[in-house]
């Protein structure tokens, strides 16, 4: 596995030259929480569509 200077570096120059700031940083908070649902997810700390679904209802009220 690669360490994260070299993830982060790889993310970086795979964006367009023109890219902003702000989207650099999209891009690195994206590919973050993917690694860490991957994770979570490996690690069996899920919910089913029906706990969540229950959750974001209980967030609109």
């Amino acid at each position: 596995m690669s360490s994260a200077k070299e993830q982060m570096t790889r993310i970086i120059q795979q964006q367009p030259d023109d890219s902003s700031y702000d989207e650099i940083l999209r891009e690195l908070a994206f590919a973050r929480m993917v690694e860490r649902g991957l994770k979570d997810s490996k690690e069996n700390r899920k919910i089913s569509n029906e706990e969540m679904q229950h959750r974001i209802k209980t967030w609109q009220k």
